[in-house]
């Protein structure tokens, strides 16, 4: 970049996050505030960005995705610890983590995957009270200078086009 052009005007053109903004905002009391059981509960997989849904856990699209593709497996009922879930939750979680790799690699090309659960506020939770597991999709040569320098992620493709490659995939593979 140009060393005259100031600081304050630099910008990355990220026309994908219209997404976020031309989206009708869901009610913040549905689901008790938490877009977890919203999602849970929803009839509209779409408009939540359900991927998957199996009869103790589901798997749903990050609207705030560490990189392109950012995953989450989740338990229907709340659980904000480990101990609190069933035998078969825990096995589903699991098990949608391994589709979701399936379905990553598959759209997205991922080499490899960081999985983990940040369990409690402190640890970063968004919903503390509403375990879920992270499937985050990484690449050789993924981490660059932009979140180092600019604390700045460069999120590369909108969530609603990755979202129907995603179903696509689910079909394609008999997920």
């Amino acid at each position: 970049m140009d060393d005259d052009f100031p600081q304050q005007m630099r910008a990355i053109w990220a026309p994908w996050r219209v997404e976020y903004f031309e989206q009708p905002r869901p009610d913040n009391n549905a689901g008790g505030g938490d877009f977890l059981t919203a999602a849970a509960q929803t009839s509209d997989d779409a408009a939540h960005l359900v991927v998957l849904r199996r009869k103790s856990a589901f798997l749903l699209m990050n609207r705030y995705p560490y990189s392109n593709g950012h995953l989450m497996a989740v338990p229907y009922r709340k659980a904000a610890d480990l101990a609190d879930l069933n035998a078969e939750e825990k096995s589903e979680l699991w098990t949608l983590a391994e589709a979701a790799q399936k379905l990553l690699r598959a759209t997205v090309h991922a080499q490899g995957f960081n999985i983990g659960l940040n369990l409690g506020a402190c640890a970063g939770a968004g919903v503390p009270d509403h375990l879920h597991l992270h499937i985050v999709p990484r690449w050789a040569g993924d981490v660059n200078f932009m979140p180092v320098l600019g604390a700045t992620r460069v999120i590369p493709q909108g969530l609603q086009p990755l979202y129907e490659k995603l179903i696509q995939a689910r079909g394609e593979l008999g997920l």
